[in-house]
């Protein structure tokens, strides 16, 4: 018997290629396994076509709730963002593809993974730091550091040379990689910056803020302990909330974003991601966060959402510090617990008011109006005391001035 191979498998041109490529220079069974994590592809057909281009079996696995409550569900509570702008959509599904990937492994005996990500991308990064740390003995195979195919339309004339024929076109289109927490998109005019995103050709989970209705469209969502469970007062699991909030968004031009980011690799790349409903759902949980945190739990989690942001962008999901980080997170979230009411408008987000059973805010001591809890002659002595240091500064600053006249 041949040895086995599992190929991330999606059905497009870059994958199906790589079927007769391993066969030829691998001589393995090619088991293929699509894994889907929301990105709303038509997955008829895929089997047929895998097994035509020579793989011996075909996996497709749905595991979209376990990508909103084990990936997407920790990021929200830690508000993670990469660079201030990136929502971490394709970065939060690379693991969880790779524990996929060698969960097959194992059940079918595999001696190795190959993937079709590129030798410039982080995604290369992503699967085989994944791989390494739940399945180190198995052999990793990234065919774009290895081959000489350069082009679309290399791959189709490779196929055609060995009498496959293939229902895709050499033509020019973005890269894109969708799920349900987003979709992004590379390449075309986006290469230079100088160039504004041809937004009309481009988007697909929303229109842009110009294109938006003129009518406002009020929403509530509720959320206990961190966790998002109900939209508009109706109770639901976070990817039904997702997919809701992704239609609203993108109908009202909200979570569009152009950005130049630093990948792995040292190089820079620009893309336009379009995530709706997790711009939505990370505004919520952070206006929850206004009320209940303390300034020092608020510090601390700035720093920590910075930090867990880079950490899941960086390939470090299997990591001690990634569980370490997420249970400090875990830990502040318990009393995350209320409703955010928000409007949205035209790429806006705006606050309509928020109730939480355990927040902070207490009118009477913010109230302009003097209460038990709060003495204004109190506030003299705080000053004093805060402004010490500034003040023997000053004063040493000043006699250091005066010897030297």
């Amino acid at each position: 018997m041949k040895e086995k191979v599992i190929l991330a498998y999606s059905g497009g041109l870059d994958t199906t290629v790589l079927i007769p490529w391993l066969k030829e220079n691998y001589d393995y069974e090619v088991i293929c396994v699509c894994i889907d994590v929301g990105q709303g592809n038509e997955l008829d057909g895929l089997e047929e076509r895998a097994k035509y281009t020579g793989a011996s079996k075909l996996y497709i696995e749905h595991v979209v709730d376990e990508f909103c409550d084990e990936y997407i569900l920790p990021c929200i509570k830690a508000d993670a963002v990469y660079e201030n702008k990136y929502l971490l959509g394709t970065a939060m599904a690379r693991p969880l593809i790779a524990k996929i990937l060698v969960d097959i492994a194992k059940k079918e005996g595999a001696v190795a993974i190959c993937h079709g990500a590129t030798g410039k991308g982080n995604d290369q990064v992503r699967f085989e730091l994944g791989i390494k740390a739940l399945a180190p003995e198995l052999k990793i195979i990234a065919p774009w550091r290895i081959w000489n195919i350069q082009s679309r339309e290399e791959e189709l004339e490779y196929c055609a040379a060995r009498g496959i024929e293939l229902p895709f076109k050499a033509n020019n289109s973005y890269s894109r990689d969708r799920n349900i927490w987003h979709i992004s998109h590379e390449g075309l005019e986006l290469e230079d910056p100088a160039n504004a995103p041809q937004y009309d050709h481009m988007l697909v989970l929303g229109v842009t803020p110009e294109k938006a209705p003129d009518e406002p469209e009020e929403i509530s969502i509720s959320f206990e302990a961190g966790k998002p469970v109900a939209l508009n007062g109706e109770k639901m699991k976070l990817s039904e909330i997702i997919e809701k909030l992704n239609i609203l968004g993108g109908k009202h031009g909200i979570g569009i974003c152009d950005i130049v980011e630093n990948r792995m690799v040292g190089m820079k790349s620009r893309g336009v991601y379009e995530t709706p409903g997790g711009t939505i759902l990370m505004e919520a949980h952070m206006q929850l966060e206004e009320l209940i945190y303390d300034k020092e739990t608020m510090n601390a989690k700035k720093n920590m959402a910075n930090m867990f942001g880079d950490m899941v962008y960086s390939a470090k999901w299997f990591t001690p510090l990634r569980e370490a980080c997420q249970a400090f997170i875990e830990s502040v979230n318990t009393y995350v617990t209320g409703e955010c009411k928000m409007k949205l408008y035209k790429g806006n987000i705006i606050k309509m008011g928020t109730t939480a059973p355990y927040s902070m805010y207490n009118e009477s001591i913010a109230s302009f109006t003097t209460g038990d809890l709060y003495d204004h002659h109190d506030a003299e002595g705080f000053i004093n005391l805060y402004g010490l240091s500034s003040k023997v500064r000053a004063m040493k600053m000043a006699d250091v001035a005066k010897k030297a006249e």
